[in-house]
């Protein structure tokens, strides 16, 4: 018997670790109790697991109202293939589709909810061969105004949303600041490696053109002998060097 059960185990095992063992059956999540204000619209979430492929042509989504006090239970809406709103009754054109079928989302929206909508909301989803498992409940509760929490809640939405437009224009600004920055740092860059221009002396002039400029080092020579103003020597150093020369050759002849 033990050697049986073993092998029995064993070829479970293998089944399932080869994913020829699948585990049938729908799973259907809502979310639980909702509360709504007189005359605004509610989103009545309801999301659903299969084993099995989607179809989008097989699947069949149906909502079932079941009231507060004892009455019967009404159709609300039907999704195969296209959505089928209910034609009559107290939710006739208060019912829209608001679900996904690939994404695996069955909720719908009640507009401008009464307070005759306060009752049990059921979501049935099937997905052939995928039909069997639980339903998904919805408890709607209409009232006049919002409770704290959902106050508290709007707020730190509104808060958020504030918020977030306020970071995102702290960043639109400072990125247009570090782009000026930037800008700004680039052209003092260019600035110094631009090559500097040497500012020349307006007053300055070419040598060629500056003769007339200096003075000529041509001196005066007066004679003493009548006043005139003669040419001054112009003889250089080998002439006076000659003239020196033959002084003294002379000087020797009359020493002679």
């Amino acid at each position: 018997m033990s050697a049986t059960r073993t092998r029995f185990l064993s070829v479970l095992l293998g089944l399932a670790a080869s994913g020829m063992l699948q585990v049938g059956g729908m799973r259907i999540y809502t979310s639980g109790d909702v509360e709504a204000v007189n005359g605004t619209d509610v989103r009545l979430k309801c999301t659903f697991q299969t084993s099995s492929p989607i179809n989008p042509s097989a699947v069949m989504i149906s909502w079932s109202f079941r009231p507060l006090k004892p009455g019967r239970e009404e159709s609300v809406f039907y999704f195969h293939q296209r959505p089928y709103p209910p034609q009559d009754g107290i939710f006739r054109k208060r019912i829209s589709w608001a679900g996904d079928i690939m994404g695996r989302d069955a909720s719908i929206v009640v507009q401008q909810v009464k307070f005759t909508y306060n009752g049990t909301y059921i979501c049935l989803v099937k997905n052939p061969p995928d039909v069997h498992g639980a339903v998904g409940v919805i408890r709607l509760r209409v009232v006049t105004t919002a409770s704290f929490s959902e106050l508290l809640l709007l707020a730190l939405a509104i808060g958020g949303a504030v918020t977030g437009v306020v970071l995102l224009l702290v960043v639109i600004v400072s990125c247009r600041r570090c782009q000026k920055n930037r800008q700004r740092q680039r052209c003092r860059m260019n600035q110094e490696e631009a090559p500097r221009k040497e500012r020349k002396d307006p007053t300055s002039c070419h040598p060629s053109r500056a003769v007339h400029l200096y003075r000529s080092s041509t001196s005066l020579e007066v004679d003493s002998s009548d006043g005139m103003i003669s040419d001054p020597s112009t003889k250089d150093s080998s002439s006076s060097e000659e003239e020196s020369r033959s002084s003294d050759e002379e000087a020797g002849d009359d020493s002679d």
